[in-house]
């Protein structure tokens, strides 16, 4: 009696084995994200502190189930996330700034191309050794790194459904919205950053958010549908037709430009995809390279040198 009381907890065993393996692979995170913590600044010799906070970030980011969508790995979104702590305050607080990276993979070719490439200038943070970092959607209350890692991955989120369907990212805006109204109505949350006045010339993550949001600006979440899915996702079986709906959304985003002028989320365009458009639009009829100058000059002064080698 023993032996098949034995090969039955045996069987028990693996199919318990084989549906967590399962679940676990149905749970895994939308991103594939690195992440480094850099103290340059810092005088601190013991570093174990920031190791722990770099390798906790790294399991948050990409072990946290961020939407209701399943995954494979391969869809898995790459991105970047770079800490550089500038300073150590009272309290375990610290100064720093944040880099922020995404990319997507371009249909039918081995290129993958910049959804986002920001820097944030003005991140403030508590943070403990062997503090676990999680984020609580309904309760701001202490919680400013993981809001702020939360917002950028619904902010990743929202860019890469977008560029595969027109307003796909909505959902997550919506909640990247929410995270913003929640820290402005903390009592405890201070944080900067996330309030319209915050570091001036309307340049945070509150303008990030409002920009996605505002209908002035509707037409560029259409031009970055187009630009990625009718664009760059042809371009390996037709480049011509490729680039003539990249000029179309180039000519809408210039008229967002103009209707809401100095919008932060067209530099962040611009900062993005300069280095590509420089070089996609090096091989093309004069009449739209000057097109394209005229454009990216107009809406990205700041690099209108670098626009010029498309001509050259």
């Amino acid at each position: 009696m023993l032996q098949p009381l034995f090969i039955m907890t045996k069987k028990i065993a693996f199919l318990f084995a084989f549906y967590l393996c399962l679940s676990n692979l149905y749970a895994q995170g939308e991103l594939n994200a690195s992440v480094r913590v850099s103290t340059p600044q810092l005088q601190r010799n013991d570093r174990r502190v920031f190791d722990q906070l770099e390798v906790s970030l790294k399991d948050f980011l990409n072990n946290t189930k961020w939407t209701n969508d399943n995954f494979e790995q391969e869809e898995r979104i790459k991105c970047n996330f770079i800490l550089t702590i500038s300073k150590e305050l009272d309290g375990n607080v610290f100064e720093a700034e944040l880099a922020v990276q995404a990319t997507r993979p371009v249909y039918g070719s081995g290129y993958e191309t910049p959804l986002i490439s920001h820097l944030d200038k003005d991140v403030l943070f508590t943070y403990e050794q062997n503090q676990p970092i999680e984020f609580l959607r309904d309760n701001p209350e202490n919680q400013n790194l993981p809001a702020l890692l939360a917002f950028y991955v619904y902010i990743i989120l929202a860019m890469d459904y977008d560029s595969f369907s027109q307003y796909g990212g909505e959902q997550h805006l919506l909640t990247a919205e929410k995270i913003v109204t929640n820290i402005q109505n903390s009592s405890s949350n201070s944080t900067p950053g996330w309030r319209p006045a915050d570091g001036g010339k309307n340049r945070n993550r509150y303008w990030i958010m409002e920009n996605l949001l505002n209908p002035r600006v509707r037409p560029f979440r259409n031009a970055f549908y187009t630009y990625h899915r009718k664009g760059l996702d042809m371009f390996s079986s037709n480049p011509d037709q490729a680039k003539a709906a990249i000029l179309l959304a180039l000519e809408d985003i210039d008229k967002v430009a103009a209707a809401y002028f100095n919008s932060m989320i067209i530099q962040m365009f611009s900062y993005a995809k300069k280095d590509e458009l420089v070089e996609m639009w090096k091989i093309a009829p004069k009449a739209q390279k000057d097109r394209v100058i005229q454009i990216m000059s107009k809406i990205d002064p700041a690099n209108s040198q670098r626009y010029r080698e498309i001509g050259s």
